[in-house]
């Protein structure tokens, strides 16, 4: 069984560390800053031996080089972002397998938010570490890919098991949820669950993780073929991909 730490740092970022008790190894995923992990790895007595990078962005590689310089970890990326990743060491691209200790990890190339962007699907435990693709609720801004790409990547994430637990990047819940009951509002299950989440916040406590399950029933950017978000859009019997084109453009100008 794996332990999984959640590090919040910066304003809404989440680092997580990844240990395997068995075989003593640990990851960290999308390290924005060096000294919280280090912190920690100092605290628990764990080597660390790699970083999961999902993509480019500075708060998502900050602490790469300090903690490759101060535990030797190995920095793991796509192969398509090897030139932005500082201290890359080892590529991968979608359907590759890797493991930490004796758990597979399956890597799906999801671009979209960005080019070369992927993210760690750790099968037998049920644990997805997306990055800025998925959010509770939302997905990731389109800076370097188009709807359609990020529409497929999603499909993508939607067909794994509903029991799927969903690390995301980014405490952005509360938003995208205030925004999502504005495309379904007759939602009761959205309704419903962002009381819950109004409510682990205002004790300051985290959001994620999330299900797939969760967010089949109220991310609207799972939600396409939604009749009654369709209704609400004005986009009634459009080709799912538009209708998660003027989804995101909805979220970009809330």
């Amino acid at each position: 069984m794996l332990t999984i730490l959640q590090l919040p740092v910066l304003n809404d970022n989440y680092i997580y560390l990844i240990h395997d008790p068995v075989s003593g190894e640990a990851a960290a995923v999308d390290p924005a800053l060096a000294q919280p992990v280090l912190d920690v790895l100092e605290e628990k007595g764990w080597q660390l031996t790699c970083i999961l990078n999902t993509h480019h962005h500075s708060d998502h590689i900050g602490g790469n080089l300090e903690l490759k310089q101060k535990t030797g970890c190995t920095i793991i990326a796509a192969h398509a972002d090897q030139h932005r990743i500082p201290g890359f060491d080892h590529g991968l691209g979608d359907g590759d397998l890797i493991t930490l200790g004796k758990h597979a990890i399956r890597i799906i190339s999801t671009p979209g938010h960005t080019s070369g962007h992927i993210v760690y699907h750790f099968t037998e435990e049920q644990a997805l570490f997306c990055g800025d693709t998925l959010f509770v609720m939302g997905c990731g801004r389109l800076f370097e890919g188009t709807a359609e790409q990020m529409w497929c990547s999603l499909q993508k994430l939607k067909v794994l098991p509903v029991a799927t637990r969903i690390y995301c990047a980014h405490e952005y819940t509360q938003a995208n949820g205030r925004f999502a009951l504005t495309v379904e509002p007759g939602n009761l299950q959205l309704q419903q669950r962002m009381t819950v989440i109004d409510q682990l916040r205002a004790k300051h406590l985290p959001t994620v993780p999330s299900t797939i399950a969760q967010e089949l029933a109220t991310n609207p950017f799972f939600r396409e073929d939604s009749w009654a978000l369709q209704e609400t859009i004005k986009m009634m019997s459009r080709k799912p991909v538009e209708v998660f084109a003027q989804i995101r453009r909805l979220k970009d100008n809330s």
